[in-house]
């Protein structure tokens, strides 16, 4: 009797013992991280979520939760332990023995482009004995980029082509100053500061030195999200951010300078799609990145009153595309002001389904309407 007392004292001591122990030491190194295997992917790939457990004491993690959330829109493969309402709860077990490093991969699709980011984990342990647990929380730094996917179709591909002629045909050849290919006579257009006053002492008369010309091509795109009506048309807002992506890709891949703008807000600087010209690989990656953070959920800002000064008064040697899905009389009433300048320009107009939508007449002929079917 006494021996089963001792034992069970000495049991009731170690059990103590452990339970202080743990809650003493349980989050003495040990390290959590959970990432991103990639900072972007386009809308419908698949990525991955590496966790990672690192327990570098002696003492073992019989029990240990990850437990963290993120967007719905993230579609996981492996839902076992999760649950989804307005976000993604996620609820991971691990068993960590001593000193010992643990990795899980888990993947994922992007169902919706957007910013995504996961900002903190909860850590749940308990002791060997499943009788107490331990919590705390943990900053973690997750970020993912999911780009709107470049919208393609045979429509799409026919608007692309008559739209790369009217740029072919319409460039502009700029004077180059920093070339010359001669001097000639002067003439009463000239502008004073090209007078070459070597030559002209020279020679007796004026001289002019002549520049080299240069073919600017450029493409601007203007992306109005405007949709504020009592039917929302939320597939063809979103439809235009992918054309808008494959108008910038289409040009940039020929070598052609884009730059992008739109009245949609960006979720993280509150400001309006501003991406400059520019050509390039990085380009193509500045502009999804731009579009993938409008927050739509916001109204958009005017666009007459963010853009009018620049369609106006920035359109040297550039050809213009207006992407919108929405014939806001505001909007059109810019549009055919533009289109009075005598300015090249293409208006794509998503529409769902295969019915035409009536058109102002005045912009007929420059809208290009693509179809796609929202289901």
């Amino acid at each position: 009797m006494i021996r089963l007392l001792e034992i069970g004292l000495l049991f009731f001591l170690l059990f103590v013992l452990q339970n202080k122990l743990y809650a003493r030491l349980w989050r003495l190194h040990l390290s959590v991280s959970v990432m991103f295997t990639r900072d972007h992917i386009y809308q419908g790939e698949w990525g991955e979520l590496v966790e990672v457990i690192e327990n570098r004491k002696r003492l073992p993690l019989a029990m240990l939760k990850v437990k963290f959330k993120t967007d719905r829109h993230l579609l996981f493969g492996d839902r076992k332990g999760s649950r989804t309402t307005d976000q993604f709860y996620r609820n991971d077990v691990f068993r960590v023995g001593s000193r010992e490093k643990v990795t899980r991969t888990l993947k994922f699709q992007g169902g919706r482009r957007g910013y995504y980011t996961i900002d903190q984990v909860n850590l749940v342990a308990s002791d060997l004995f499943f009788s107490h647990q331990m919590t705390a929380e943990q900053h973690v730094q997750a970020r993912l980029y999911v780009y709107p996917r470049p919208y393609e179709s045979q429509e799409m591909r026919l608007s692309l082509i008559w739209l790369n002629g009217e740029v072919l045909s319409r460039r502009h050849l700029l004077e180059d100053p920093f070339e010359y290919r001669g001097i000639r006579e002067y003439q009463p257009y000239d502008d004073m500061r090209s007078i070459n006053w070597k030559a002209t002492a020279k020679t007796g008369a004026f001289k002019v030195n002549q520049k080299n010309y240069t073919a600017l091509k450029s493409v601007r795109i203007f992306l109005n999200v405007q949709d504020d009506g009592i039917l929302k048309k939320e597939d063809c807002v979103e439809m235009s951010l992918r054309i808008a992506v494959g108008l910038g890709f289409f040009f940039l891949k020929q070598g052609i300078q884009v730059s992008c703008h739109g009245n949609g807000v960006d979720l993280l600087t509150g400001k309006p799609l501003s991406i400059a010209l520019r050509a390039g690989d990085g380009q193509a990656d500045a502009i999804c990145r731009g579009l993938a953070r409008l927050d739509l959920t916001r109204p958009a800002l005017p666009f007459g009153e963010l853009f009018e000064e620049m369609l106006f008064t920035q359109d040297t040697g550039t050809v213009t595309c207006f992407v919108a899905p929405n014939p806001y009389e505001d909007f059109v009433t810019l549009v055919e002001k533009y289109q009075d300048t005598g300015k090249a320009f293409t208006w794509f107009y998503p529409v769902s389904g295969r019915e035409n939508p009536p058109l102002p007449p005045k912009l007929e002929k420059q809208i290009r309407l693509i179809h796609f079917d929202a289901s």
